[in-house]
Parts: C-alpha cells; structure tokens; sequence
C-alpha cells in the first residue's frame, strides 16, 4: 500500500487515480475539514491527519510501503509567511522523521520548479541548486528548504526522491488552480484580461507519471524536474478559443501597467477573501527564464510529456463537462 499525502491536490487526486489504475492500494492521508470532492468514488482507505501532527502521521504510516508526499500550502502572496513555512517544511520534517523510524521503503517529494535558484539565461536543469534565501515569496523559499531535508535524508540513508514540476495544467483540476481558472474561464467565453508572458506547463497526468517514474526507476537523492513546453498566456487562450470555437473578449494589460496594479492587489485578495492571481509574484513568474529542460527525467525515468494542445483540449473538455 501506499500513502499519499495531499491525495485531494490536483496533483494528488490524478496521482492516486493512476496508482489505482496500476492495481496499487492508496492510503490518502486527508486534512480534517477538507473537501474530498476529487476523491469521490475512488477505491482508497482515508486516513484523517495533519502532516503538522506527528502521532498522526506516524499512524498513518503503519503497514505502508512507501509515500509520496504532496501535501502543502501553496502561496502567490509577497511577503513572509510563517504558515507557509510551518507546513512545507515542519510537516516534511515530520514525514521523513516517521518514515526513517518506520523503515518505509521509498519515499518521492513533489518539490518545486520555484524551489529552484532563478536563472536569468540559459538552461534551468537540476544542476542549478535549490535556493533557500530565495527573494520571490515565501512558497519558494519553504519548498527549498524542505527539499534540501528530503535530500539530506536520501543521503542518511532513506531512500527518497525529489520531482519539480513546473506549471501544472490539466483535467481533474477540482479546486480551480491559478491557471486552472484562466483556462475555465477562457472556456466559458468570459472576458479575460491577461499580461504577456510565457511560462512552461506541464500535463497533471504526466506529473503523475512523473512520479510514479521516480518510485520505480529512480536513483536515491537524486532530483527529477517534470517540465512540459514553454507557452505565452495569448498562445494558451487562443488556443482554448479554436477548441471551443466560441469568441470572447481579450485585453492585454500592458506589463508597466500590470506592475503597478500589482502593488494593491494582494491587499485586495487579503481584504475579498479571493483566490490570488494577479500579484507582483505571478507576473515575475510569467517573466522569468522559462527554459527549463527535463532531459534527465527523459533519459532516467522514461519521462515523456504529452503536447500541450492535448492537455488544454482535455482540461476545457473537462471544465465544460463538470459545469
């Protein structure tokens, strides 16, 4: 059996899906109160803990084989932010503490393209180290840190691998991920106002696979980046308009002008309560160096990203099906 931390993540529900497919048994090891929508229906037994409460995960470790952990606090937010942290790496800490004393076989951490140090030319492979003073936001720095303990704890002796996925799109996107819901929207014919940029995404289902790669064929302490193709943001909605075939309006926002939009809109997610977009983190991102290589997850894993018009095909197909 194994245990999947975060199963109800975008990420973790098509994980756990595939799992399944295998013929695997899963163990989800779920947040209390927290929605199981994109778990409904699936063969798995629920474990209910925090990654936070370490009596808990050592429970909800017995009999497993090996883990992969996903649960985390995702945040697009300036600033410090002690939450982020406390989950990402006290709750990893956590994890490698009770599989190091439980004797689980293999353990593969989903990282982070961001744990990554930014490069501003070139290729970004898993030569360029994990940086912990990272200056773009708290979720980087906390997703640094965690990995490094992973790794450290690969190197004592457990035997556990590190993914970077970098921009995750696709199907079974229950909570309505950033990107998720531009996709949505751009589905729907609302109108969209988006800045120019480009980013690599990458298929939920190829992250997945990803994944379940680094539990069978990969090297212990070894990091594996799961990246797709890099595309602009009016590539990726002119795109879901030739799926649809429906006509909607677009603005783009000029990026001088988007930046400094940036600077009052986290008081605006703060104070509505609403899910971030648009923050001086998301356009430094949709900016940044996206030339991100996954020739070693290729040669090592058999690692294989399908197009990206097939993943933003299946991902409206999935979105207008569920309205």
């Amino acid at each position: 059996m194994w245990l999947v931390t975060g199963a109800t993540g975008h990420v973790g529900n098509v994980l756990v899906r595939n799992l399944l497919e295998r013929g695997e048994k899963v163990r989800a090891l779920i947040l209390p109160g927290e929605s199981r929508e994109s778990i409904i229906g699936l063969n798995i037994e629920a474990f209910e803990g925090d990654i936070l409460n370490l009596d808990a995960v050592f429970q909800s470790m017995r009999g497993v084989k090996g883990i992969f952990h996903l649960a985390g606090v995702i945040s697009i937010m300036p600033g410090a932010n002690p939450f982020v942290r406390k989950v990402n790496v006290d709750g990893t800490k956590n994890i490698l503490r009770a599989a190091m004393e439980n004797g689980i076989k293999k353990l593969v951490y989903t990282s982070s393209i961001h744990a990554i140090q930014r490069v501003e030319h070139g290729v970004i492979d898993e030569r360029v180290p994990y940086d912990m003073e990272n200056p773009y936001g708290a979720y980087d720095r906390s997703k640094a840190e965690a990995t490094l303990d992973v790794l450290n704890a690969a190197h004592a002796g457990l035997e556990a691998f590190v993914a970077c996925p970098t921009g995750v799109i696709g199907p079974y996107d229950f909570r309505g991920s950033m990107m998720g819901a531009v996709i949505h929207d751009a589905a729907t014919a609302k109108p969209t106002l988006y800045v120019d940029g480009a980013y690599d995404f990458v298929d939920v289902r190829d992250v997945a696979d990803g994944l379940i790669a680094a539990a069978e064929h990969g090297r212990r302490g070894e990091s594996y980046i799961l990246s797709g193709q890099k595309i602009s943001v009016r590539y990726l909605l002119e795109t879901v308009r030739e799926i649809t075939g429906k006509h909607f309006f677009q603005m783009k926002i000029p990026f001088d002008v988007a930046k400094f939009a940036a600077l009052f809109t986290p008081m605006y997610y703060e104070l509505a309560k609403a899910t971030p977009r648009f923050t001086p983190y998301s356009l430094e991102v949709l900016q940044s160096n996206s030339n991100i290589s996954h020739a070693k997850a290729t040669r090592e894993l058999g690692y294989s990203p399908r197009s990206l018009f097939e993943s933003i095909k299946d991902t409206v197909k999935w979105f207008l099906e569920k309205k």
